[in-house]
């Protein structure tokens, strides 16, 4: 099946691929007993063992009793992978696992609990990409001072040549997200249910852009629904991915803080944005700076340093000017008189892709609009 053939040189084999794919069928995410088995045997033989009628195999860290009852879990789903696979076939997913060049083996942190494959739409070179990634996470119930930070910080990080990680949600989510695409950086959004769908329905245009220059991906095969139990394995994934994880915003109990809870877990820098103290929207961020010991961000800056970021930068020889940049079209906009790309690329001095690019960025915040004229300073 061509879904399942190495997608970027070198890899697994055919029937190590196939099984892996098999084993994203059987397994819920984050399957500790079916990541010892398949740590200990490779994916083919342990998917042997667990569709066999044999006795336990041996596994020190597995009693007879887990590997019976993994088994109970496994077995009702044996025959359910023609499907995820034709389907995956159709709408053009790829599938990426251990030992492929695209696979990221900052997931290999996690273990036992790693993912045996990734389901993935987009461009395989955004997922095994060195550069530095952020994850930047939080409510979906945001506040327009959360999506207008989220935004920020996103497009800033995107512009200069992070990857942002997101869960492509509603709110937080989704502003990072967009602000990505806006300044055509890179991004990885990690769903919960398989990738041939978007979730929400009214995401498919977001990640359908987010694709053109980053990847959609899932551990999940395709036709999986996404459930809270999915949603919640879903954050260790972008934890594992990101550097760096920085909530943006979040209430005292939010979903968020989950993703937060896996980072710490991993050793990863962990970041949170404060709010108002009176806000109960922010109360999960302030939960994060005093009892995770996160790192109070406050600017895209924040964020480099909490990740080593002008390091990662002079080594991939990647600008970060934007905030100069950015000074400089606003500058060159009008308050009455609209200008078009060419004409703010000559007042400004910066190249007009670069232009079109950050004033995508400039009009999420609402400090530039454009009409069928053109271009003019907005007022945020």
């Amino acid at each position: 099946m061509a879904t399942l053939a190495p997608t970027s040189g070198g890899g697994a084999d055919d029937v190590e691929r196939y099984a892996r794919a098999r084993w994203s069928v059987l397994t819920e995410p984050g399957d500790g007993v079916a990541g010892h088995a398949i740590a200990r045997w490779g994916a083919a033989a342990a998917l042997d063992l667990a569709l066999s009628d044999t006795s336990a195999p041996d596994i020190p860290e597995l009693s007879e009793r887990d590997w019976r009852r993994a088994r109970a879990r496994w077995l009702p789903r044996r025959d359910d992978h023609a499907y995820p696979l034709e389907l995956a076939r159709r709408v053009g997913a790829r599938l990426v696992v251990p030992g492929d060049e695209a696979w990221p083996v900052r997931l290999d942190d996690l273990g036992v609990h790693a993912p045996p494959a990734l389901w993935v739409r987009g461009r395989l070179d955004a997922l095994a990409d060195p550069v530095a990634s952020v994850a930047l996470v939080g409510a979906r119930a945001a506040t327009a001072y959360g999506v207008r930070v989220a935004a920020e910080l996103s497009g800033d990080l995107a512009a200069g040549g992070a990857t942002v990680v997101s869960g492509a949600a509603v709110g937080i989510d989704a502003a990072a997200h967009r602000a990505c695409v806006a300044v055509e950086g890179r991004g990885i959004a990690v769903l919960a249910g398989g990738v041939e769908k978007s979730y929400p329905a009214g995401h498919a245009d977001l990640l359908a852009g987010l694709s053109r220059r980053g990847v959609v991906v899932s551990e999940v095969p395709c036709g999986t629904a996404p459930t809270k139990w999915r949603f919640l394995q879903r954050n260790r994934l972008i934890a594992a991915l990101a550097d760096a994880t920085v909530v943006v915003e979040a209430g005292w109990r939010s979903g968020s803080l989950n993703t937060a809870g896996h980072a710490a877990a991993l050793g990863r820098p962990l970041g949170a944005v404060p709010g108002p103290v009176t806000s109960a929207a922010s109360a999960g961020c302030h939960r994060i700076l005093r009892d995770y010991d996160g790192r109070c961000i406050t600017s895209a800056d924040d964020v480099r340093e909490l990740v080593g970021w002008d390091a990662s930068a002079q080594r991939q020889g990647t600008s970060t000017d934007r905030t100069d940049d950015t000074t400089r079209i606003l500058d060159a906009l009008s308050s009455r008189s609209p200008r078009d790309v060419d004409e703010l690329a000559r007042r400004s001095g910066v190249e007009a892709d670069r232009v079109s690019s950050l004033l995508g960025l400039l009009a999420l915040d609402g400090r530039a609009v454009s009409d069928a004229r053109g271009w003019r300073q907005g007022t945020p």
